[in-house]
């Protein structure tokens, strides 16, 4: 460990957001004692975190005027803009450590709080194993621009995401519509990418604009009113959260709608950011129990459970709900349009009173998927899909749709292979595929793919015991090509793109 009795201390000190009022009484008092005051600027030299500090300033103190060699221009360091940067921050964490070591204290301001997106953090990363150092939190840019519009940004089980403008907009746009309350900080040359992120995910409406939030020039606008040309750096956006926010209120109350949602295979992180904002929207949530208890509703969502084989009556119900207003997530597993949910509900509001309801589907990430990424990708290839539950159709269509995809040498994704009610029917699969493939086929099982319980087993044709097989199992029956290789890395199983024919 350092000795740091001799040397000076280092204070990372937030300001708050540009009022010098809203700076802690502690900051105060220790900008006003420090040996020496440290703040970056821009190449212009003006530095918005000294005019905020200014009021505690004394005389005969060292000013360490820490200038960045680019912003937003280019560089012809070797390493471009992150290597002039890198260089920067080391020549200044020198700077620092020069007054430190010959045991002066340094104050080094930073705007809102130092270890949210502030440029203290790099000094205090390359300075705190050598000295004794302070961080004095600050107020944020976020509550400033939240007490700024007056809406309530987050209340009860509502969480808020902070995103940096500088996201690809395609990030953006994800994250906008997983979100329930939003703030965008660095705008400035990012307005326009953030704002037609926002539009693409339906939340624009919602957002307030803030510019230079607690000063005397704060300006608060709604998004759809602001001009490009003149947003600052020093700017944000703000969505408030759905119990507070005056537009989602009014758009929830206007017109219902129905969205079967998917929620993938089993582990959350499977189920997509679009998913969940659906989720999130909705004001009823309709589905199969089980399904139903892998969501956590929000306080307000009124949550109607139902057994799984009133799938006609299942969705009669949501679409009456949206009649009546509501926006109903209608939830299934893995994704809606495979052997789930869409179908039903498409099936009964082709029917003619229900024609003005709308109707969306937000895909989810499939079983099938799930398990061929668990093992490699023995899916590469050409392959079908079918269901073996003979509740919906006879077993004789089952067992020629099955006999037709191993004669067409595809690779076939077997859902519903087994249930308490059917448990004949695997080892019938087993009789089909030895028909007319070699029992040296290569055939993976995987159950509870993602989930507490996930096995996964790559056995073959001839192998196979149907009594390991249940309805939570899904098996992946290889074509002619697919191979199993054994690796000390991984064993993997695949179906090579190109085929013999």
């Amino acid at each position: 460990m350092t000795d740091t009795s001799s040397t000076g201390k280092l204070w990372g000190v937030g300001l708050g957001p540009g009022d010098s009022e809203l700076v802690t009484v502690k900051a105060a008092r220790v900008i006003g004692a420090a040996d020496v005051i440290a703040y970056h600027c821009a190449r212009h030299g003006n530095s918005i975190a000294r005019s905020v500090a200014a009021p505690y300033l004394r005389d005969g103190q060292v000013e360490e005027r820490l200038m960045y060699p680019v912003t937003t221009e280019g560089t012809d360091h070797p390493g471009g803009y992150a290597g002039a940067l890198q260089d920067f921050y080391a020549d200044s964490a020198e700077r620092l450590a020069a007054h430190l070591r010959a045991g002066r204290d340094v104050a080094l301001l930073a705007e809102g709080d130092p270890l949210f997106f502030s440029s203290y953090m790099h000094m205090h990363k390359r300075l705190v194993d050598e000295f004794d150092a302070e961080i004095i939190p600050g107020v944020t840019s976020v509550s400033a621009t939240s007490a700024a519009v007056g809406i309530p940004l987050v209340e009860g089980d509502e969480t808020l995401t902070v995103v940096p403008g500088t996201l690809p907009a395609t990030e953006l746009t994800a994250r906008f519509r997983a979100a329930d309350a939003i703030a965008v900080l660095k705008l400035g040359r990012t307005f326009v990418r953030v704002r037609d992120a926002l539009q693409a995910a339906g939340r624009a409406d919602e957002a307030w604009y803030v510019e230079r939030a607690s000063t005397s020039v704060q300006r608060v606008l709604p998004l759809t009113e602001v001009n490009p040309q003149d947003v600052p750096y020093f700017s944000m956006v703000v969505v408030p959260g759905p119990r507070n926010n005056p537009h989602r209120q009014v758009v929830g109350s206007v017109s219902g709608e129905v969205v079967i949602v998917g929620l993938g295979p089993g582990a959350d992180d499977l189920t997509t950011p679009a998913v969940q904002a659906e989720l999130a929207r909705a004001t009823d949530l309709v589905g199969y129990k089980t399904y139903l208890a892998r969501v956590t509703p929000r306080p307000g969502q009124r949550v109607h459970a139902s057994d799984n084989r009133v799938e006609a009556e299942r969705a009669e119900f949501a679409l009456d709900l949206a009649t009546r207003g509501a926006r109903v997530a209608v939830v299934s597993s893995g994704d809606p349009g495979v052997f789930a949910m869409a179908a039903a509900v498409a099936e009964v509001a082709a029917e003619p009173r229900w024609h003005d309801v709308p109707i969306r589907v937000a895909p989810g990430v499939t079983a099938a998927s799930a398990v061929a990424a668990a093992v490699g990708a023995p899916l590469g290839h050409d392959f079908a899909v079918i269901s073996l539950s003979d509740r919906l159709k006879p077993w004789d269509v089952i067992a020629d749709r099955i006999r037709h995809a191993v004669a067409a040498d595809l690779v076939v994704a077997i859902y519903n292979p087994g249930s308490a009610a059917r448990g004949w029917q695997v080892g019938a699969l087993k009789d089909i595929l030895l028909e007319s493939a070699s029992a040296d086929r290569v055939l993976v099982l995987g159950r509870d793919v993602g989930g507490p319980e996930e096995r996964l087993t790559t056995t073959t044709v001839g192998a196979l015991d149907p009594e390991i097989v249940d309805m939570r199992t899904l098996l992946i029956v290889g074509s002619s090509a697919t191979t199993a290789v054994r690796r000390r890395a991984g064993d993997l199983v695949y179906t090579p793109r190109h085929h013999s024919g």
